[in-house]
Order: C-alpha cells, then structure tokens, then sequence
C-alpha cells in the first residue's frame, strides 16, 4: 500500500468531512461565545458611563440651583442699596451690645 493507495481510500474520505465540519462548528461556537462575552462587558461600561453621566447631571442642577441662589442673594444686596438706600455703617457708628453674664 503506497501512499496514494491511504489518501483514496473510502475510509479517509468519509472522516475527512466530519472531522472539518466538527471543528468548524466547535470554532463557530467559541467564537460566539467570546462575542456574547465582549459583548456583555460592554454593556457593563455602557451601564456604567450611562450612571455617571446621570450622577453628573444631578450635580450640574444642584449647582445650578447654588447659582441662582448666589445670584439672587445678589439681587437682593443691590436691590437693598438702590431701593431702600440702605447700606453698611461705618465703625464709628456701629454698636456693640453685651449681655451681663450669670
């Protein structure tokens, strides 16, 4: 039996394609599972970009809502002046009150 006499025969022949199909499919399969894989992880980041851009935007109103405070004690200082022409004394005429002690 030469060499040509193995690669034709029958019994080759009929375990070749199972043996390429089985290991197509076993690639196939590994290769699926490691896209679910990344795929997972990648949804992880997303969830977790998505929650850190939610915390942001909580932190950008509260900072808004601090600047509208500042801005109205603000108007409220220069409403004070132009209004009421009130104003802060100078130390000459401010007082200072004590209570007597027990």
């Amino acid at each position: 039996m030469g060499i040509r006499s193995v690669l034709h025969s029958p019994s080759l022949k009929t375990w070749c394609l199972p043996i390429l199909l089985i290991l197509l499919i076993v690639g196939s399969a590994i290769a699926v599972v490691q896209q679910v894989f990344m795929y997972r992880q990648e949804f992880r980041g997303l969830q977790e970009v998505r929650e850190a851009r939610e915390d942001l935007d909580v932190e950008w109103g509260r900072l808004l809502i601090e600047q509208q405070t500042f801005g109205a004690t603000a108007q409220i200082g220069s409403r004070a002046v132009m209004t009421l022409r009130m104003y802060s004394p100078p130390p000459t005429q401010t007082v200072v009150l004590t209570t007597p002690t027990l």
